[in-house]
């Protein structure tokens, strides 16, 4: 009788081969595919949706200016009252300083204002609640002096000019006159016995040079200013050191990031920026992530996939550190 065979027996010094198990670098890389394809099914899923409702949110614009002459430096942070989220945070800035425009949802924000280096928990020496609108600009001036602080909401018109003609108006910021006549050389006058804290309307005017005269009680200074074809702009009447006065254009409609409805010659300031713009430089802000198109989704979604095939096709000596314990 021929005696049946198993192959699974082997002969007396046969081991048999251990059944591979899953390794810290097998569970690691299954982890990481785990994740990668949460963040795609994340991206692709909810971009689209928050870019169409970015986009039907209605917007305005706000920004500050440090205008009170005995004030040192300020920082400025505006803070959304609907979830406390600061969105706007500028360093260092200093008097006669006015920033780009932030573009930001419609609502209430507050604005504080605390001087440079001081601690975290210091009280602002100033804050001022602001109220967006739609399609609508606005400056928030700190004036007067540093005993005596006060904040005006000014609504800007930033509406064009033909080309050849720029427009032009006066914010009387001086804390040491308290009135102030500004005429051209040519004898036009622009602001006419404007008080301290007072805002012109705006004037249309020809492009190019022009020589100013301020006269301000006894007191009489000059300016020259340069306004640019067809752009808005703010003249502000400010404190120099002799006692006297000067005056700093502010080109407005070079520092809006997108056209407000009526028209606006736009600039290239930040958005979200940060010049809160801002962000406040290079940085990416909300808009830039929300606004995202499917071209890049689909290029990120493409590089995904070239990460899955090295995660799940790599030798495991490829990936040593995956399953390596820090010491």
């Amino acid at each position: 009788m021929t005696a049946s065979t198993d192959s699974s027996i082997g002969h007396p010094g046969h081991r048999a081969r251990a059944r591979p198990g899953r390794t810290p670098v097998r569970a690691a890389t299954v982890l990481l595919v785990t994740l990668i394809l949460g963040v795609v099914v994340s991206v692709v899923g909810s971009g689209p949706a928050s870019a169409a409702e970015e986009a039907q949110t209605p917007h305005g614009w706000a920004r500050v200016a440090h205008l009170s002459p005995d004030t040192r430096s300020v920082d400025v942070a505006l803070t959304a009252v609907a979830g406390g989220q600061i969105l706007f945070d500028l360093k260092d800035v200093a008097y006669g300083d006015v920033s780009d425009y932030l573009r930001l949802p419609v609502g209430a924000y507050v604005v504080d204002m605390t001087p440079t280096g001081s601690t975290e928990n210091s009280t602002p020496a100033l804050s001022q609640l602001i109220t967006v609108k739609a399609d609508q600009p606005l400056t928030l001036a700190v004036l007067g002096t540093s005993a005596d602080l006060t904040a005006k909401v000014v609504s800007d018109d930033l509406t064009p000019p033909a080309d050849g003609q720029a427009r032009v108006r006066v914010l009387q910021a001086s804390t040491v006159a308290e009135t102030v006549e500004i005429q051209t050389s040519m004898g036009m006058t622009i602001a006419a016995g404007t008080k301290s804290g007072e805002v012109t309307g705006y004037a249309t005017v020809q492009d190019g040079p022009w020589d100013l005269q301020l006269f301000a009680d006894a007191r009489k200074s000059q300016a020259s200013i340069d306004l640019a074809s067809g752009s808005v702009n703010t003249l502000l009447v400010l404190d120099n050191a002799s006692g006297g006065l000067t005056v700093k254009v502010i080109p407005d409609s070079g520092s809006v990031t997108d056209t407000p409805v009526g028209g606006t010659n736009t600039g290239a300031a930040p958005s979200g920026s940060s010049p809160f713009e801002t962000a406040p430089g290079g940085s990416s802000t909300i808009d830039d992530v929300v606004g995202t198109s499917w071209p890049a989704v689909l290029s990120v979604v493409a590089g995904v996939g070239v990460i899955l095939v090295v995660a799940l096709g790599a030798p495991e000596r490829l990936l040593p550190a995956l399953g390596r314990r820090r010491r």
